[in-house]
């Protein structure tokens, strides 16, 4: 897939492998260059929590790729409460 800001002046393109599939409650992958990421979904009483545990990568501080997830889980929360 491809990763990119909506303003066109970063993006990347992302490739991984789905290793284990827990329909409806989790799904783990591994990206190319070896790293994981388990993605859980838990029902809630306002509609579902995701919880996304990833192996970080050498070149930025865990907390700017924490920040960078984030974001984009709040702009994927946002386009769904939209539509």
């Amino acid at each position: 897939m491809r990763m990119e800001a909506k303003d066109g002046s970063f993006g990347f393109d992302f490739r991984a492998t789905y290793t284990e599939l827990e329909a409806d409650n989790s799904f783990t992958y591994r990206m190319e260059d070896g790293r994981m990421c388990k993605v859980d979904f838990t029902e809630t009483e306002g509609g579902t929590k995701m919880d996304i545990h990833f192996d970080p990568e050498n070149m930025n501080p865990v907390e700017l790729q924490q920040a960078g997830w984030q974001a984009i889980l709040n702009n994927f929360k946002a386009y769904v409460e939209s539509i």
